[in-house]
């Protein structure tokens, strides 16, 4: 039989009300109701008397989070969440008048003293209690974006007329962070506000996920309690065949946001376990927009009183229960509406990406390069093969340049990523990189990205590793370091490897038509000269001249010593 749960507003969740029921697993231990507000009331009897005003949260497991949340809130102070604890975020909050609690860089969070006694709480006023969340903005700086609890509240009243009776007591299991709107709303506020219990670990997989469920209902009295996951696209990706699907199968619901949901994983999951995801798109500035289950139909459905309307400059205009009356939002993303009121995305309009789900301006990390002595010029874009990745275009100063030249390719790019890491998680940081003097650019004046994309998409087994390239006008150099494990090394010669001559003017073939408009046929070779051998782990230069007129490509293999080999290939009829 269905279950309605009562519902606490989120004004009263911190007072004593329904002690019989779990707020979280929390260190092995049933949090009940009258825990719960115990510990709020404390944390909010020494807040209190503190004179300062802004607060930044970030913890890694959620109860101790909910606790100094609405500690803060019942002591009236301002709460800020930051998305990630990195040294950058904690002093840019600092600078902002934030005192950070939680668990901060060392010596850099607040340590609050024990409380002496507990505060007598009363209802949170939904007008004044503010909460601030981080975002990126189009112009690539972050956007502080600040809620009042009414959106929070409404918002989850929405999402448990929805599916409230569907889940019934099931504990809440996430493997995503409530740092973030998606996390925040369903993973705390919405157990709190419906009665249901939610696990404060973060798990870093469904095993272990669905192991520690398994483990906490046989220790509880609910044995056979239930429970849902809240997932993202990344995670769900990942699920293979030797996933417990039998455990997956006996969730009651699993969602999803943070991301588009591929198609064919939703397929795979519900083939596997009979699971129908349940994905949901929105936004940290709109709140929920839409929700889908992709399998039965692709396109998004609106939550009741979401409404979406082309404007003149073709982008869509959002009105949303959820957002200040008369202030509607423009969305970054290109839709096509329906005529039954659904839709279909169509892509971002501005330089916002997702990458594993993670919000990433593309114009913020190409400042943050900039900002180093070795970094002229940047351009990121996204790069989608198997899945998708940040690639850096570098212009290097001359500092970069030396860097190459001492140091090697990789020490360069460890010494950004090491710069990178103090704004930016780990699982955004570029994954490609290329060096280079100056941008390609198209016949239009234009970044050239097909260029781009040609030089990414070269197999490293198959070519040697490109270092940096330059080019001027019809003249490209390339610097190229020969790794050991090229196919061509193979058996060319056993225990003396050297590259085979036919090799090296495929290469210099291949790298032309990409820096060149090569459109004539392969007509001959002229002057080619092998004069020193090419060993695993030799750096060389790749000279290459396209003369357009005569049809002849030039090329010279060199080391800093000698030039290994040259010669010219031609195009078209022979003059």
């Amino acid at each position: 039989m269905s279950v309605e749960l009562k519902r606490t507003p989120l004004s009263q969740c911190a007072l004593e009300q329904a002690p019989d029921l779990s707020v979280a697993h929390y260190q092995g231990q049933r949090i009940g109701r009258v825990d719960f507000s115990r510990d709020v009331a404390g944390k909010a009897a020494v807040l209190v008397r503190r004179p300062e005003m802004e607060y930044a949260l970030y913890y890694e497991e959620a109860y101790p989070f909910a606790v100094m949340l609405f500690a803060l809130w019942h002591s009236g102070k301002a709460v800020w969440i930051a998305a990630n604890n990195r040294p950058a975020t904690a002093e840019k909050l600092m600078q902002q008048g934030c005192h950070l609690l939680g668990d901060w860089p060392s010596g850099k969070a607040l340590l609050l003293p024990s409380a002496e006694g507990t505060m007598a709480l009363s209802a949170l006023d939904l007008q004044r209690s503010p909460l601030t969340l981080y975002t990126s903005g189009s112009t690539g700086q972050p956007q502080a974006i600040q809620k009042e609890l009414w959106q929070f509240q409404r918002e989850v009243d929405t999402l448990e007329q929805q599916w409230g009776i569907e889940l019934a007591r099931s504990q809440v299991l996430a493997t995503v962070s409530h740092q973030h709107i998606y996390g925040l709303l369903f993973r705390v506020l919405w157990p709190l506000v419906s009665g249901r219990c939610f696990h404060s670990k973060l798990y870093l997989s469904p095993e272990s996920m669905l192991k520690a469920a398994h483990e906490q209902s046989a220790q509880s009295a609910q044995s056979s309690q239930s429970s849902y996951w809240v997932a993202s696209p990344a995670q769900l990706k990942r699920l293979d065949e030797l996933m417990p699907w039998s455990e997956i199968s006996r969730l009651k619901a699993i969602f999803s946001s943070g991301g588009t949901l591929d198609i064919d994983v939703a397929r795979q999951i519900e083939q596997q376990s009979g699971q129908k995801l349940i994905d949901i798109y929105g936004s940290s500035e709109t709140g929920g927009i839409a929700w889908r289950k992709p399998v039965s139909d692709e396109r998004w459905l609106p939550f009741p009183g979401v409404t979406l309307a082309p404007s003149a400059d073709q982008q869509y205009l959002l009105h949303s229960p959820y957002l200040p009356e008369g202030t509607p939002c423009f969305l970054q993303d290109q839709l096509e509406l329906c005529k039954d009121g659904r839709f279909s995305l169509l892509g971002r309009i501005d330089r916002i990406v997702k990458v594993e789900e993670k919000r990433l301006s593309l114009n913020e990390m190409e400042q943050a390069l900039q900002q180093s002595g070795r970094v002229r010029q940047a351009h990121c874009r996204l790069w989608i093969d198997k899945r998708a990745r940040i690639v850096a275009v570098v212009i290097l100063t001359a500092q970069g340049l030396d860097t190459i030249r001492q140091h090697g390719r990789g020490a360069l790019i460890k010494q950004l990523r090491n710069q990178l890491l103090n704004g930016f998680e780990t699982v955004v940081l570029p994954k490609k990189w290329l060096f280079i003097n100056q941008l390609p650019l198209s016949a239009q004046g234009k970044i050239d990205h097909e260029r781009i994309a040609s030089l990414l998409s070269l197999d490293s087994r198959v070519f040697p590793q490109l270092q940096f390239f330059s080019q001027q006008d019809d003249c490209v150099e390339l610097s190229l370091r020969m790794q050991a494990d090229l196919l061509y090394f193979a058996g060319h010669f056993p225990g003396q490897p050297i590259l085979p001559g036919v090799t090296q003017l495929a290469w210099a073939e291949k790298y032309g038509k990409i820096f060149f408009s090569i459109t004539q046929p392969f007509s001959c070779m002229e002057v080619i000269k092998f004069k020193k051998i090419i060993r695993p782990g030799d750096k060389l230069t790749l000279q290459l001249r396209w003369n357009e007129g005569s049809g002849k490509l030039y090329f010279d293999f060199s080391s800093r010593i000698q030039s290994h080999s040259s010669g010219r290939l031609l195009y078209g009829a022979k003059i």
